[in-house]
């Protein structure tokens, strides 16, 4: 998949060489990776079991639940295995299979997230038309544009990044594959794939920040209009979890997106990848779930419901 001659694997430096803290970051990570999956698996097996949860809101939190796990496993089980086994080989095309993969999954995340927010704009703004307009046929179609814009805009810089050649170096100074630690081992030429991953990574944060500020303000200036603060406290308690997630996820991922190629930022970066791959999909479940009543009886329903079976 790439091109060269001399180097057949990268070596991963991860985040640390000492061995106490590494079995210390093998068990934390490994114990936030194993919540964050069970985490996101409950919220999609509630939506599709829970009738109460049929509607386009938790539709599409069932997909970010999914784009949740296959970010964190896209790198996590990697970085474990590296920990438990003292390997950091990683060949070629696994590691342009990896940055692939987590930054579609990343960007169509962004993607979703706007989405969400535009699906909050139509309940409390246009509640009246709300079902008409986020049909089921429409949820599945803004879904599948935003796969669609996770792969426009990651699939250019790939392909240039295939014909990347790597002669002397080649330890990359992360815990696991990602493009400006390679881009800074290559011999190849960098300056136009550096320029194109800037722009993708701008483009991807400016166009869905914008939809979810749009989108908010006109939320918020709906729901101060109603007449009673009971109704806006419900107004604003259905969004509230979004809005937790989308100051997570903006917050946390903006050195690492928007600012990476600056040196004296790969400290920075590697902590906060960190929590991007690992904190964040272990946070998400638990903001939707505690901020949530429907999900807090669904879930409570369904142990209720596997209690029964189980007595049986």
């Amino acid at each position: 998949m790439m091109r060269n001659h001399t180097i057949t694997t990268f070596l991963l430096l991860g985040l640390t060489d000492d061995p106490q803290l590494k079995a210390v970051l093998f068990l934390f990570l490994g114990l936030t990776y194993m919540l964050s999956v069970t985490g996101n698996l409950t919220i999609i097996s509630l939506t599709i079991l829970d009738p109460q949860l049929k509607t386009p809101m938790y539709y599409f939190l069932q997909n970010f639940a999914f784009l949740e796990i296959a970010f964190t496993s896209a790198c996590m089980p990697r970085y474990l295995y590296n920990l438990s086994t003292g390997d950091n080989a990683i060949t070629y095309n696994d590691c342009a299979t990896q940055v692939f993969f987590t930054d579609l999954f990343a960007v169509t995340e962004f993607f979703l997230l706007a989405t969400m927010s535009y699906d909050r704009y139509v309940a409390i703004c246009k509640p009246l038309q709300y079902v008409t307009i986020m049909n089921s046929r429409v949820c599945g179609r803004l879904v599948l544009s935003c796969w669609a814009a996770g792969l426009l805009i990651t699939f250019p810089p790939l392909t240039l990044g295939l014909n990347l050649e790597f002669c002397d170096s080649n330890a990359i100074d992360h815990f696991g594959c990602d493009a400006y630690p390679l881009l800074k081992i290559s011999c190849s030429p960098t300056w136009l794939l550096e320029q194109m991953l800037i722009v993708c990574a701008v483009l991807t944060f400016v166009m869905t920040l914008l939809c979810v500020v749009l989108s908010y303000i006109s939320i918020i200036r709906t729901i101060l209009k109603f007449p009673s603060a009971q109704q806006r406290t419900k107004a604003f308690s259905t969004c509230s979890s979004h809005m937790v997630v989308i100051a997570i996820t903006y917050g946390s991922c903006i050195f690492v997106y928007v600012k990476p190629s600056s040196k004296d930022s790969m400290a920075i970066n590697k902590g906060v990848s960190v929590l991007t791959t690992s904190i964040a999909p272990l946070l998400n479940p638990f903001i939707y779930t505690l901020r949530n009543k429907q999900v807090k009886q669904a879930f409570s329903n369904t142990v209720k419901r596997i209690s029964l079976l189980l007595r049986k």
